[in-house]
């Protein structure tokens, strides 16, 4: 993806999310309705047939999507998974092998982004999803903070 502004060496992940981090997600870069993660896969990401689980393929099209669609509002603290539809096309991938999510906002409302994403190993496309997203604004966050 041309358009995606690229990650500076070095730099977190642009949010602070304890379950990427975990899994060792690598952010690539976002910007113009488009975003990139990669991960580079483990044992710990294998399912009991050895191959990437499901549940990691799933959440690197969930980040991804969102980060896509949060790329068009800077105002966007977040984004909340409204539905997401994942098709399964072949396995992610084994241990020692990398695999990168690929997302793309197409529309998007005043608080709502439908975005689509790729997750590929190599030249294999292996998962494709569509997903809606519900989009925060920072003061909504901090509104919501003050009353918990």
């Amino acid at each position: 993806m041309s358009t995606i502004k690229p990650q500076t060496e070095g730099q977190p992940f642009p949010a602070e999310i304890p379950f990427l981090n975990d899994l060792g997600v690598e952010f690539l870069g976002m910007g113009n309705g488009e975003a990139q993660v990669a991960l580079n896969l483990e044992h710990r990401h294998m399912n009991s047939w050895m191959v990437t689980h499901g549940g990691i393929t799933m959440t690197l099209l969930d980040v991804v999507m969102s980060m896509a669609g949060r790329s068009l509002d800077p105002d966007a603290r977040g984004g909340v998974t409204i539905e997401m539809k994942t098709s399964f096309l072949q396995p992610a991938g084994h241990a020692g092998g990398r695999i990168i999510a690929k997302g793309k906002a197409f529309h998007r409302s005043t608080t709502m982004c439908f975005c689509e994403g790729e997750v590929w190993n190599g030249d294999k496309l292996v998962a494709k999803a569509m997903g809606t997203f519900k989009y925060l604004k920072r003061l909504d966050i901090a509104k919501k903070l003050e009353h918990e």
